[in-house]
């Protein structure tokens, strides 16, 4: 008999199913058991938050740096203000429309927040070898130290490395990460908190959905009065792009159809097979997007702060360190887990929440950067096309 693959959205569903069912039945000396692994667990992905970075921050970077001339700074620069634009239009829906969506269930927080927290067996302390901001500066010394030294010994020396840490996510986090979030909810639900979540980001979620159209559309109106093309079309013409990554949730999976249909749109292949690539690499507003999104939820459910200067720090920061995504499962969410802890202040539990919601909608997130590249590569042939003529002329 053909055996029957899950995948990981599908093992995130049935763990948090599993966690509320067996949160009424199971004794509490079985609660802790959970709770002691998942204070372990919380423990060794602390650990290896600034190991991430490190690893997959600093051969990006030195890809990156192999890029010349403007088209290189040209294209970066677009895509990281447009993935922080993409954060902040997400904190202002959410500062807009959030807490009216949150206060219906808050009723029950100060209830919640009374009771005593589920104690483990044991506690094990895996203190991290480097903090999240000194990993980050490092990642990019290191990096461009690569690129511009043009030293080859440390480029083979850091892909190894980043090896071992995809391997670590993909064969060690990754695996556990059900079983971590189906914890988490096991012990909400012997909190009284776990259906007060679930029914606040039921609609949360929508607005998520509803927001990533909102980013491609002013994305692509933007592009199309700078080519001065009709930008629905544009948009349309990029739909089979958006429904492979929807299938695939993969920006690397889907770069053939996106440069195909970025081409399509009148941009050069020589510019769509630049900026297609890179921007896989550096261009994350849909991420961006959402993770901001479930961030500021989960802040206003726990009564944290969530001030303006506090998300632009955040996601300004955010769009640095999603440079780590490409490639990796859940790379975009494992690279934000740095800022959400170091900047935000998220605890274990809050970091399990992001990570199920992340992965709930990781599709969509991929669909919204992939379909954005397409809009990048317009402006980008537009601006290099009209300097080239100009250099014609004269």
């Amino acid at each position: 008999m053909k055996k029957v693959k899950i995948g990981l959205l599908g093992r995130i569903v049935i763990a948090i199913i599993l966690g509320v069912a067996m949160g009424y039945v199971l004794p509490m000396p079985w609660v802790r058991l959970f709770v002691t692994f998942n204070g372990i667990f919380s423990q060794f992905l602390g650990f290896m938050i600034p190991l991430i970075i490190v690893g997959l921050v600093t051969p990006a970077i030195a890809e990156i740096g192999h890029g010349a001339g403007k088209m290189l700074l040209v294209t970066v620069a677009i895509a990281y203000i447009d993935t922080v634009v993409a954060g902040m239009l997400s904190y202002f829906t959410g500062a807009a429309f959030f807490p009216s969506l949150v206060s219906a269930s808050t009723s029950g927080l100060a209830a919640m927040q009374k009771s005593a927290p589920i104690e483990p067996f044991f506690t094990v302390n895996i203190p991290a070898i480097l903090d999240v901001m000194s990993a980050l500066v490092f990642s990019f010394i290191a990096g461009l130290g690569i690129a511009y030294g043009n030293l080859k010994t440390l480029k083979n020396a850091s892909n190894e490395f980043k090896h071992i840490i995809e391997k670590s996510i993909e064969q060690a986090i990754i695996p556990l990460l059900p079983l971590y979030i189906f914890g988490i909810f096991l012990n909400m639900t012997v909190s009284g908190e776990a259906f007060r979540i679930i029914s606040v980001f039921a609609t949360i979620i929508v607005v998520i959905f509803a927001l990533h159209i909102f980013v491609l559309l002013y994305q692509y109106i933007i592009a199309g009065a700078i080519v001065k093309k009709n930008p629905f079309k544009l948009l349309w013409n990029m739909r089979s792009a958006y429904l492979t990554a929807l299938g695939t949730s993969s920006s690397a999976a889907t770069i053939p159809i996106t440069l195909k249909q970025t081409v399509k749109n009148g941009v050069s292949e020589g510019v769509a097979g630049f900026t297609i690539p890179l921007c896989a690499t550096v261009h994350l507003s849909g991420s961006a997007m959402k993770i901001t999104a479930c961030a500021f939820t989960i802040m206003l459910l726990q009564g944290m702060e969530h001030s303006f200067p506090l998300f632009l720090h955040f996601v300004m920061i955010l769009a640095i360190f999603m440079v780590a995504a490409p490639g990796v499962p859940g790379g975009a969410i494992m690279a934000a887990l740095a800022p959400l802890s170091s900047i935000l202040g998220f605890g274990a539990e809050e970091q399990a929440l992001m990570i199920a919601l992340y992965i709930a909608m990781d599709s969509f997130g991929t669909a919204c950067n992939v379909t954005g590249d397409g809009a990048i590569s317009l402006v980008v042939n537009r601006l290099f096309a009209k300097h080239k003529s100009e250099a014609d002329n004269s």
